[in-house]
């Protein structure tokens, strides 16, 4: 017992900053053990989720949007193998992705850490962000207008770029909400078709923020009949495949109708 008195009177011993690193580090290492139990959590529950519905979990990505959480958070996320981060914010992207691209530069060749991660701009975009966005995402879900689309068309020559675009479509709705109305959505992709310089590659869109599931799910069944037709009617090109949908609240949904991709983040990050 005599060395564990004498280890014990050694640290209370140390100075005010050992013990705030100390307590720091306690912290961050909860914190982290919580992210990967929420990660594992939402990853069971897109398996279930698939299982109910005869789904390969595979043909699901899973999109994490860091909007909301702290730096160190998202670099436990790539320690676990996760690559496809999204964000709604243009100057958080820029912020974000460039923190992770010197945290992902900073690595020995022996890291077992990807060498990029693949952003996905998620939110409102509007037209004169177009060119600090097109270096960075390697998807822009928020299409909703030929404006938008055109001005992505004009820029992405400047970067030697072609990118990827899903066109978002307001199955609810809702008049606050972003999105190409319903009815106007075939005409704009037939339009948006016509430009050479980016690929129309599905469709996204957002349920409204509600308890009521069978308010959620009859949106995300709307998102999936117009993506059907359009397939179908050859409206769009072969790599018409994504339909972006499904979110912390909502997922479980989502899946059950046909999201090959899903935005989560507080599932994950919050609390």
């Amino acid at each position: 017992m005599r060395w564990q008195t004498k280890t014990l009177a050694a640290i209370l011993e140390q100075p005010l900053f050992w013990w705030l690193d100390f307590v720091e580090f306690t912290f961050l290492a909860v914190f982290m053990a919580k992210v990967s139990e929420r990660i594992k959590q939402v990853k069971d529950t897109i398996s279930a989720a698939c299982a109910r519905v005869d789904r390969d979990p595979q043909e699901v990505k899973l999109v994490i949007v860091t909007k909301s959480a702290a730096i160190e958070s998202i670099k436990q996320i790539i320690r676990l193998g996760f690559v496809e981060l999204g964000e709604n914010r243009v100057q958080q992207l820029k912020k974000v992705s460039t923190q992770i691209a010197e945290f992902l530069n900073a690595t020995d060749s022996n890291s077992t850490l990807p060498e990029k991660v693949n952003w996905h701009m998620i939110g409102h975009l509007q037209r004169n962000k177009v060119r600090q966005v097109l270096p960075i995402v390697s998807l822009i879900h928020s299409v909703d207008t030929l404006r938008l689309a055109e001005e992505i068309n004009a820029s992405a020559p400047k970067f030697n770029l072609c990118p990827g675009v899903l066109l978002q479509v307001n199955t609810s709705n809702e008049p606050q909400k972003y999105g190409v109305p319903v009815g106007a959505l075939t005409h704009l992709a037939e339009q948006i078709e016509t430009l050479p310089n980016l690929k129309l590659v599905g469709l996204m869109t957002m349920a409204p923020l509600t308890r009521n599931k069978d308010l959620i799910r009859a949106c995300f069944v709307r998102a999936r009949e117009l993506f059907i037709e359009m397939r179908g009617e050859k409206i769009v090109g072969p790599e018409f495949n994504e339909l972006s949908m499904g979110m912390s609240s909502d997922y479980e949904v989502a899946i059950e109708e046909g999201a090959t991709i899903l935005r989560i983040g507080s599932a994950i990050f919050a609390g």
